[in-house]
């Protein structure tokens, strides 16, 4: 499976090591990540598709507003991944 947008990943490298994110944009060998506290939507993490580990979670309604340009907010990730149980 390749990464998807509404993917959720771990980090396994820097700062961020073990945090759970959600997969908000893909270009090339990066992905950019966001958590809804220390990596809103305005400023995303830019990150190394293997310094990730993929999970097989993914939420289709955080992906479904992503690709559909639609209204999303910090808030609904971080419900999202508190529903994962990652970002206490």
């Amino acid at each position: 499976m390749e990464y998807t947008v509404g993917q959720v990943v771990i980090s396994k490298q820097g700062r961020d090591q073990c945090g759970a994110f959600v997969v908000v944009a893909l270009e090339g060998d990066f992905l950019y990540l966001a958590d809804g506290k220390k990596r809103p939507l305005s400023r995303p993490k830019k990150k190394r598709k293997k310094h990730v580990q993929k999970t097989n979670t993914v939420f289709p309604q955080i992906r479904q507003k992503i690709l559909e340009n639609g209204y999303l907010l910090d808030a609904d990730i971080k419900k999202a991944l508190k529903e994962f149980g990652g970002n206490e």
